[in-house]
């Protein structure tokens, strides 16, 4: 394989490597809800797996469109992404950790996976509703879900606010208001979230002042 083409499998079992390696030249020739289902299942307990799997998902999906006209492997992820999407809640009662993962996972494939370059309508509205919960009192008090939503609005806020402006409105009166109002965040919430909030108002851009500032003071 390409070394460019790294996907970070080195993580699975020879047989799921060997499966995956596959799926990425030949879709056509295996079981893709078996793959859609090992990339989700990787990617909820793997945070460095869930930030890389969207390219594998894309390449999967842009092979299979080309081989045979197909959409198998997106249809599979999608509905397995739903059905994560409806046991949230759940899921982030038993493992913050997880959560996040799902998260950064969601938002990732929003980034990739596009229909005629444009981002999937059927995604937008569970992207924005797991950012708003990280938007939430209570997740602003976890470093590691402050955190996680800083990253998504780095890597699609910009894509996700020229889908729907309105609700991205309503995520940043959150973030607004957690900032202004939350007494308990630790200092390091405080600051990524002026930092997002920042970044927003410079047109998703940070000024080269206000970079300095915020990761000078993250590196100290």
């Amino acid at each position: 394989m390409d070394p460019k083409e790294d996907y970070r499998i080195q993580s699975f079992d020879p047989e799921t490597q060997a499966l995956l390696k596959t799926a990425l030249k030949e879709p056509g020739s295996v079981n893709l809800e078996k793959v859609s289902n090992i990339i989700v299942d990787q990617s909820l307990k793997d945070q460095v797996f869930s930030k890389e799997a969207g390219r594998i998902c894309y390449t999967i999906v842009q092979t299979e469109a080309k081989q045979s006209n197909g959409n198998v492997f997106r249809r599979c992820l999608l509905n397995r992404l739903q059905q994560e999407f409806m046991v949230r809640e759940e899921t982030r009662a038993r493992s913050v950790q997880e959560w996040v993962c799902f998260v950064t996972f969601i938002c990732n494939i929003f980034d990739y996976l596009k229909v005629n370059n444009r981002p999937m309508v059927a995604l937008v509205h569970p992207v924005y509703d797991c950012l708003l919960r990280l938007a939430q009192p209570d997740a602003l008090m976890s470093e590691e879900e402050v955190d996680c939503l800083v990253l998504q609005l780095h890597r699609i806020g910009d894509q996700l606010e020229k889908v729907n402006s309105p609700r991205m409105d309503e995520l940043f009166f959150l973030l607004r208001d957690g900032f202004l109002l939350h007494k308990g965040l630790s200092s390091m919430a405080h600051l990524l979230l002026l930092e997002v909030l920042e970044f927003r108002a410079g047109g998703w851009r940070l000024s080269s002042t206000a970079h300095n500032y915020y990761y000078s003071e993250l590196a100290d």
